[in-house]
Formats: structure tokens, C-alpha cells, sequence
């Protein structure tokens, strides 16, 4: 399974629903980036992803996005794919 990494902030119910979604379709370790808590990372997530929301999320290399491009990828059968190739 690829590497999955997520921004998140403490407080965001979308960066909860985002894990739950992952951990359903098998995600065991998930890099959990907090950037309520560290400017640092904000300002690294705003750089590659070129978003200010959180959550975003990459798989491997691939930018997801946020919960709704997770779940939309979910919905059209794309996320299991993603995941393991």
C-alpha cells in the first residue's frame, strides 16, 4: 500500500471523516500533519498543494486533495486503486 499523508487541524470534522474513509478501505499508517499546531507546516501544505483547506491529502506522490476529492475518487472506484498500485 502507498504512503498516505494528511494536513489536518484538531478541530476539522472533514479531516475525521477523510481518515475514517481511509482507514475503511484499508489504510493502516496514515502521516497525520497537524498545521494548527506548527506554521511551518501550513505554510509547507499551502506550497504543494496550493490550497489553504484542510484536509489535504496525498497518496504516495499524487495530491488528492481534500475530503470531497477522497470521497468522489471513493465513489467512482478509484480510491482502492490509488492506494495499492
Amino acid at each position: 500500500m502507498k504512503p498516505v499523508t494528511m494536513y489536518a487541524t484538531g478541530l476539522c470534522p472533514y479531516c475525521v471523516m477523510a481518515e475514517k474513509l481511509l482507514r475503511s478501505r484499508g489504510v493502516t499508517e496514515l502521516n497525520k500533519i497537524r498545521v494548527d499546531s506548527d506554521a511551518a507546516q501550513l505554510q509547507t501544505m499551502m506550497k504543494i498543494s496550493g490550497r489553504r483547506t484542510v484536509p489535504q491529502i496525498f497518496i504516495g506522490d499524487f495530491h488528492v486533495g481534500g475530503y470531497d476529492d477522497l470521497s468522489a475518487l471513493d465513489r467512482e472506484g478509484s480510491l482502492e486503486s490509488l492506494l495499492h498500485d
